[in-house]
């Protein structure tokens, strides 16, 4: 996919926008912050086994460098000779580690969204003091597999060749937004091995408070610093271009993706909040300076850090493992829909779930519940249900998600938010963005512009130090215009549909062993595609319905 506008005129500052399910390059004027040219690649994801998701490193390399290339032809020579700067937006907590002297991936991508050392998680957990969870403490992070040092422990445990270039002093690990600066800089010939704040903050090995590696959390996970990356600001230049199009242009704005879009939605005041649809959904609120740690279930994190010299903003985060994902799944998998778009013109058929409630705790359920055991159910079936209704259901399972991070929120902070701002592909859907303002009950405003994630990365590129380009003094910054979804239910409407979902959402939960986790499901039914053992079960009980004449 891609899309341009012609003659270009000025200074322009890109941004890979590098996300689970695809990659994006983006160009952007900073005088006006529009978005003038972009070309999109679909990523693919491997499910070797059961609860194990993993991507490849040189695909997402290769993506990278198509979508650049793509979107300079479309350019043109004398327009892309404008780009002074690039940023990096990215997947957060996927792991990747590489051998420095070949430029090799030792072994997939571990995706974010991987479950496989939910054992060692149940492990380190019993070893950490109840009195003393320093692991918390530190990177204001539950104990989960979500995070890269399980995943990174799992590579050096279980991967001969990631062990051996760890004793030959060949390994380098990173998130995703390390393996495309170290390559993209040169890769085995002098590339820069640095990452962001943003991203060292989810990796749990990284003292928030500090701003460094912590020794103890990497004894902890056994995990050697000598592989870990230099970290670095959001705002600074890391390194140059060394090949294609851009060749010798500084990469210079590195933001962990929910940070990015934190900075393109200019939420750069104390209770400013945003979430942001994609493959899962995020809620982030910047606490400005103060690291406030959450009794309901969600995160402390990293917001940015918009300079060597400038002060660090945390904020607190709710993290949904699965929104945009579900749509997909139901694409991929049960074949509902042909496109991710088709869905809203089914939800639009009936306008209504009908009672059905779908949670798609595919990989358990994530804030505020941190319910590894969880897994994905669809309830409330009738004869009467149909795929519009699934559809419908899978759109307010997202918002119900979302209602829930909220409602946490709100009580950690004190103060209800009086609207919610919005981005992220799946805001283009305006059957979910008017669900969302009912179930939420409070308006939702979506910027006509949704792409704040790469804008967010663009924007740090363009004023690091050397740059210059992007000013982000409020006076400067340019006006965003928005559309507005107001609620159209009533608040007893509301909470009724909300009390509903929360009991589908406990019917999820203890529904896997650390064993299957760990290992794959031995069920018989695990070579079987998931799509047809639930449609094909339907069918079955429909039908048996009919045979045995029960009106």
């Amino acid at each position: 996919m891609a899309a341009t506008k012609k003659a270009v005129l000025g200074q322009l500052v890109g941004a890979v926008d590098q996300s689970t399910s695809s990659t994006r390059f983006l160009v952007f004027n900073p005088k006006t912050a529009e978005l003038l040219s972009y070309h999109q690649v679909e990523i693919k994801q491997e499910f070797p086994k059961e609860g194990w998701v993993e991507q490849d490193p040189k695909e997402i390399l290769q993506s990278v460098c198509e979508c650049i290339e793509k979107t300079c032809e479309k350019l043109g020579q004398l327009n892309t000779s404008n780009i002074k700067a690039i940023g990096i937006s990215n997947q957060r907590e996927t792991t990747v580690v590489w051998d420095k002297l070949t430029g090799e991936p030792l072994y997939n991508a571990v995706v974010w969204l991987d479950l496989r050392t939910q054992s060692t998680v149940e492990s380190l957990r019993k070893s950490i003091p109840v009195n003393n969870n320093f692991v918390r403490t530190k990177t204001g992070l539950p104990l989960s597999t979500y995070f890269s040092a399980v995943k990174l422990r799992w590579l050096l445990a279980n991967v001969r060749k990631v062990q051996k270039a760890v004793e030959e002093d060949r390994a380098l690990f990173g998130t995703i937004d390390s393996w495309l600066i170290w390559s993209l800089t040169g890769g085995a010939s002098g590339g820069v091995h640095c990452t962001d704040v943003t991203n060292a903050s989810r990796t749990m090995l990284f003292n928030i408070h500090s701003l460094e590696w912590d020794k103890e959390l990497c004894e902890f996970f056994q995990v050697p610093m000598k592989i870990l990356p230099n970290v670095r600001s959001s705002s600074e230049i890391y390194g140059l271009m060394k090949a294609g199009a851009l060749e010798g242009v500084p990469i210079s704005g590195c933001l962990g993706d929910q940070s990015a879009a934190l900075v393109g939605q200019q939420c750069f005041q104390d209770g400013q909040a945003k979430n942001t649809y994609g493959t899962g959904c995020f809620l982030l609120c910047n606490t400005g300076h103060k690291c406030i740690f959450s009794e309901h279930g969600l995160l402390t994190t990293v917001a940015y850090k918009l300079g060597r010299d400038k002060p660090v903003h945390y904020a607190l985060e709710g993290s949904v493992a699965i929104a945009g994902a579900a749509v997909r799944w139901l694409r991929d998998n049960l074949g509902i829909i042909k496109t991710s778009e088709e869905i809203e013109k089914l939800a639009k058929e009936v306008g209504s779930s009908c009672g059905c409630c779908f949670v798609p705790a595919f990989s358990g359920l994530y804030a505020p519940y941190w319910e590894p055991s969880a897994r994905g159910i669809i309830c409330g079936l009738t004869q009467f249900t149909n795929k519009c209704h699934i559809a419908f259901a899978s759109l307010e399972a997202v918002c119900f998600q979302t209602r829930e991070v909220l409602d946490a929120m709100n009580r950690d902070c004190g103060i209800a938010l009086s609207h919610l701002q919005v981005d992220g592909g799946m805001s283009n859907n305006k059957i979910l963005m008017q669900l969302q303002a009912d179930i939420l009950y409070i308006p939702v405003v979506k910027p006509l512009m949704p792409e704040t994630t790469a804008l967010g990365a663009a924007m740090a590129a363009g004023a690091a130090e050397g740059v210059g380009v992007w000013s982000l003094e409020p006076e400067d910054l340019s006006a965003v215009t928005m559309e507005r979804f107001e609620p159209q239910i009533n608040a007893k409407e509301s909470e009724i549909r909300y009390s509903t979902w929360k009991k589908a959402v406990m019917k999820s939960m203890g529904w896997v062993s650390t064993q299957s986790l760990e290992n794959g499901d031995p069920s018989i039914f695990s070579s079987l595609p998931l799509g047809f053992f639930i449609v094909s079960s339907m069918v079955m009980l429909i039908g048996a319905r009919y045979l045995s004449g029960v009106p």
